[in-house]
C-alpha cells in the first residue's frame, strides 16, 4: 500500500526525487584552472563544482627561497599533460618551467630573456612562444622566444616591440599574436616561418608593415618609425598602451585590450586594420574569448570590474564588480559557460580568484588564495 502525505505525495515519490537530485548533483561538471601567486612565489590549482570554488592544491615555484621571483605567465599544453610557468625574476634572465599535470612537479626548466610573460603551444608546430616582457631593461624592441617544449631549448628569439605583453595564438595554430606595450603596435608572427610578417600601429594610422625577407640582425631600427627609435633619442610611449590579444576563434578578427585608452579595439585580419572600437570600463588588460566564439570577457584593472561583450550584438552586457580590487586575468572555460578571473588585491590583501557566470553576466563563486593573483589557465572539465 502506498502512503502519502498531506500534500498527496507518496513516499516512493520523494525518495524518486531525492535519488534523482543526488544523481544531477553527482554528474554535475567539474572545472579546474591553474591561477599565479606572484607575490608568493606559488600556483593554486582551483576547483569548481559549478556552486562552490576551492583551492585543491597549492603549488610551490622558483628556487630562490629569499626573492620573489614573480610566476607570471601560465598555459595548458594542447593534450593537457603538461602547464608551463614563466618565472619572471632571474639572474638576470627570467626562467620557463614545464610542469606535469598528473604530479604537478617540475619536469624541466630553460633560461629565456628579459622578464618572460604571457605564453603558448601552436597545436600546428609543436612549438611553445614567450614574450619577454623587458619590465626593468631599457625602453628598446624585446623579444618573443621560441622554445622546443620536448627538450625545454630555446630555439630562436623573434624581435618586435617595446614591452611585448598579452599573447595568444590563433586557433588553427598558425600564426601568433602580441603587443608592444609601450611601443603600441600589435605583431603577427607565423609560427611556421619563426618571423614577424605583420605589425599594426595601434595608436595613429592603420599602417602595414611586411617582415617577409627583412633581416633584422642588421637592420637599422631608427628608419622604422616613432615605435623603434635608438637609444640616444626619447622612446615613443603608446597613448593606448596595449596589454593583451586574442584572436577570434573564427571570425577573423583579434581583439586587442588598450589599457591606456579604456578601450577594446577590434582589428580585421582580411584588412589589416582597426575595424572598431568598444568603450570600456578604467584600464581594461587581459581578455579572452569564448570558444564558441559569442563574448568577449575582459578584465578591467582600473575599476576592479569584469565587462562582458556580446560580439554579435557589440553590446556589453551589464559590469560585474569583482570581489577585490585590481582584476587581472581571465580563462573561459572549454564549454563557454563560465569565465575565471584573477583579482590581486591590494597590500596584505589575499589574491582571489571570480567565477562568472558569462550568459548571465553574475559572479556565482570566490576563493581567496596566495597574494597578487595573476596568470591565469583553465585546464579542464570532468
Amino acid at each position: 500500500m502506498i502512503q502519502f502525505n498531506k500534500n498527496g505525495i507518496s513516499k516512493i515519490c520523494v525518495v524518486l526525487i531525492a535519488i534523482l537530485g543526488f544523481s544531477l548533483k553527482s554528474q554535475a561538471q567539474e572545472y579546474y584552472v591553474y591561477v599565479t601567486a606572484e607575490s608568493e612565489d606559488e600556483v593554486a590549482l582551483i576547483k569548481f563544482d559549478g556552486e562552490k570554488a576551492w583551492v585543491e592544491e597549492t603549488i610551490p615555484v622558483g628556487v630562490w627561497p629569499a626573492e620573489i621571483e614573480g610566476p607570471h605567465g601560465i598555459n595548458i599544453s594542447p593534450d593537457g599533460k603538461y602547464w608551463y610557468l614563466s618565472l619572471a625574476h632571474g639572474n638576470p634572465y627570467g626562467i620557463l618551467y614545464k610542469f606535469s599535470t598528473e604530479t604537478n612537479e617540475v619536469v624541466d626548466t630553460v633560461q629565456l630573456g628579459l622578464f618572460p610573460a604571457s605564453l603558448q603551444v601552436s597545436k600546428a608546430t609543436g612549438l611553445l612562444y614567450c614574450v619577454n616582457f623587458n619590465l626593468h631593461g631599457d625602453m628598446v624592441p624585446s623579444t618573443v622566444s621560441v622554445v622546443d617544449p620536448e627538450e625545454m631549448i630555446e630555439i630562436e628569439k623573434i624581435e618586435t616591440g617595446v614591452m611585448p605583453h598579452g599573447s595568444r595564438i590563433s586557433s588553427d595554430g598558425l600564426y601568433h599574436y602580441s603587443v608592444g606595450m609601450m611601443s603600441g603596435e600589435l605583431f603577427e608572427i607565423s609560427t611556421a616561418k619563426l618571423k614577424v610578417t605583420r605589425k599594426l600601429n595601434l595608436d595613429g594610422k592603420e599602417e602595414e608593415m611586411k617582415m617577409d625577407g627583412m633581416d633584422h640582425s642588421t637592420m637599422d631600427h631608427s628608419q622604422m618609425g616613432h615605435s623603434m627609435m635608438t637609444a640616444s633619442q626619447p622612446m615613443y610611449h603608446s597613448a593606448t598602451k596595449p596589454t593583451w590579444a586574442i584572436p577570434h576563434p573564427n571570425n577573423g578578427k583579434v581583439y586587442v585590450a588598450g589599457n591606456g585608452s579604456d578601450e577594446v579595439l577590434e582589428v580585421d585580419l582580411e584588412k589589416w586594420e582597426i575595424t572598431d572600437r568598444f568603450k570600456t570600463g578604467k584600464a581594461p588588460y587581459n581578455c579572452d574569448v569564448t570558444p564558441d566564439g559569442r563574448y568577449l570577457v575582459v578584465t578591467y584593472k582600473g575599476s576592479g570590474e569584469t565587462g562582458i561583450w556580446d560580439l554579435k550584438k557589440k553590446k556589453e552586457l551589464p559590469r560585474v564588480k569583482n570581489t577585490r580590487k585590481v582584476t587581472h586575468g581571465v580563462s573561459i572555460s572549454s564549454d563557454s559557460k563560465y569565465a575565471f578571473i584573477s583579482v590581486e588585491g591590494i597590500g596584505g590583501e589575499p589574491g582571489t580568484m571570480d567565477v562568472i557566470d558569462i550568459k548571465n553576466a553574475e559572479k556565482v563563486a570566490s576563493v581567496d588564495m596566495g597574494k597578487q593573483a595573476g596568470g591565469i589557465i583553465f585546464w579542464k572539465m570532468d
